[in-house]
């Protein structure tokens, strides 16, 4: 048997025009189907509109294995148009290797930042290529590509990248219109680099059969072929899989690895799949895999964390564009956090605990959001961030994906030239929700709550043990529902509500251990005004109530709801 060749996916990304496509092509030696700006709308732009895929097959090198192997390097042609940073996102997801290419004459732009984003999220190594050195004039390229070399080390000081080789290349010397006979310059000592950087990927043949999708075509006799790379899992002749997207399952016939036909591939090969006849349109791309392993839900709860270069705040209740699995939907976001006696617990990894309670916030707590700016000035220094943050996504329409997999919030509607990231965070799917009735069936286990602080003041003292209060609660609030919970006095009193006093939204509070003598008498010389106002005319006794309310005596009311409890009970500890 011919040695298996070990296939490494190399992403090619950067800014529109940097020239990644013209690289991909200096280095491939096979193509493969999706290559090379093949979709029409695509050769009229002359940008790549779909991952292209090729490849370039060299010598493995004696580190990775003994006897002699074949190294495979599939080169994954990201888009590099701002608009299409869908697309990048769902390459981004079986990326072992990652190369920015930077336009030498221009350095990082906007796009090249978002890739290094999504680098950090999706992938473990990266090569830096500069391309384009045949525009710089020869007796000052080598000092401009220095200079372009220590500022890409600069920018990627802060990064997991810090240290990577930074390659020089002109990929199509004269650019587009010069002849095919012009030689790449650097290529050859770029594909040193790669095979350099290339380690073993951890893959992994266990767990359901997971394949993104980038071709589909029919074979007149044979039946409908299938290409992508297998993102989890294995697949073998005869197996059963199932095409989500279209509701069906149907029998792998027969399969290819770069025109060689195999029996059986697994996570990270690049692959063709032929299946039984079905209509190509139907699935240009998308997802394919072990029957029943995805779902199809409504609304998730992940675990997640802020992009850094993101501006401004990750607001509750925002819409952000979300990527999960291979799909990009509009959804609505809710953030929670432990709750404050759990802020620096150690939190499990990929589960979700349904049995602790979580805090409500109005934003993703984080050194630069709001929440953290009120505590400046209050004098504390030091923010207490959470461990860990969660939340609740709500999808505009239904999304099919894995159970565990990775999820970007983005702003895509972001104006697409102005200088600034549009990837905002980066997180986990935890638990999908399937059900469309969710909000009743399922969001009711979920036990974020929210702090509720309520104000009154007292109005008199009704005796040694009992005060009425005032201001506490609207006219028309049902004020039954509040007897029992405990309320503060800001005289030190604790009492307990124990209901309404009159029409008016006034109510009654026992003070169990009595009211202190000095409380007495702060509301004695209060009711005193108050009696003698009301001997004149009203208009008085308006501003002497407002005179007296400099001191008055306050009832402080906390209690905490749950966000998700249809009865909207108010809990007490």
């Amino acid at each position: 048997a011919a040695p298996r060749a070990l296939n490494v996916n190399v992403g090619v990304l950067g800014h529109i025009d940097s020239g990644k496509t013209a690289l991909a092509r200096a280095l491939s030696t096979t193509g493969s189907t999706a290559a090379f700006d093949r979709a029409p709308q695509s050769r009229a732009r002359g940008i790549t509109l779909d991952l292209g895929f090729s490849c370039l097959r060299t010598a493995l090198p004696p580190r990775l294995g003994p006897g002699p192997g074949e190294l495979q390097f599939t080169l994954v042609d990201c888009p590099g148009h701002a608009s299409l940073i869908r697309t990048i996102i769902g390459g981004a997801q079986i990326i072992d290797l990652m190369m920015l290419v930077i336009d030498v004459t221009k350095g990082m732009q906007t796009q090249s930042a978002e890739c290094l984003v999504i680098g950090q999220i999706a992938c473990q190594k990266m090569v830096v290529v500069l391309n384009k050195i045949d525009l710089l004039p020869e007796g000052k390229r080598q000092s401009a590509i220095e200079k372009m070399t220590k500022k890409m080390q600069k920018t990627l000081e802060n990064t997991k990248f810090c240290g990577c080789p930074i390659v020089a290349v002109a990929a199509k010397p004269g650019g587009p219109e010069a002849p095919e006979s012009e030689n790449p310059i650097g290529v050859s000592e770029l594909i040193e680099v790669l095979k350099s950087q290339v380690y073993l990927p951890s893959r992994d043949p266990s767990g359901h059969f997971l394949m993104a999708v980038d071709h589909c075509f029919s074979i007149k006799g044979q039946g409908t072929v299938m290409t992508g790379t297998i993102l989890s899992g294995s697949v073998s002749l005869g197996d059963n899989v199932e095409i989500p997207a279209l509701k069906v399952t149907k029998k792998v016939k027969s399969m290819q690895m770069f025109h060689t036909p195999v029996t059986y591939a697994m996570q990270g090969d690049r692959v063709g799949i032929c299946v039984t006849q079905f209509d190509p349109k139907l699935l240009e791309r998308g997802l394919i895999c072990t029957p029943e392993s995805l779902h199809t839900i409504h609304a998730a709860i992940i675990s997640l964390k802020k992009i850094q270069y993101f501006r401004g705040p990750l607001q509750t209740k925002a819409k952000f564009h979300i990527t999960v699995g291979h799909e990009t939907v509009m959804g609505r976001v809710m953030f929670f956090s432990p709750a404050p006696a759990d802020f620096t617990a150690e939190i499990e990894e990929n589960v979700f605990d349904f049995e602790k309670d979580y805090l409500y916030q109005e934003e993703y707590l984080s050194k630069d959001s709001n929440s953290s700016e009120e505590n400046k000035e209050n004098d504390q220094a030091e923010v207490q961030l959470p461990r860990q943050q969660w939340a609740l996504l709500e999808f505009e329409k239904p999304v099919t994906c894995p159970k565990l997999c990775l999820v970007i919030g983005s702003k895509l509607d972001t104006d697409i030239h102005a200088n600034t990231c549009r990837l905002a965070f980066h997180g986990v799917l935890l638990q999908g929700m399937e059900d469309k009735n969710y909000v009743e069936t399922f969001l009711p286990k979920l036990k974020v709550y929210k702090l509720k602080h309520k104000e009154g003041q007292v109005e008199r003292a009704m005796d040694d043990y009992s005060v009425i209060g005032r201001s506490l609660f609207k006219k028309e609030t049902n004020i039954q529902i509040f007897v029992g919970l405990k309320v503060k006095l800001s005289t030190g009193e604790e009492g307990i509500i124990d209901g309404g006093f009159g029409q008016s939204g006034k109510f009654k509070i026992r003070i169990p251990d009595g009211l202190k003598p000095d409380t007495k008498m702060l509301l004695n010389v209060a009711s005193k005004k108050k009696s003698k106002a009301g001997k004149g005319d009203t208009a008085k006794e308006d501003e002497s109530s407002k005179n007296d309310s400099a001191q008055p005596v306050t009832i402080s009311l906390l209690f905490k709801r749950y966000v998700f409890d249809m009865q909207k009970k108010m809990i007490q500890s």
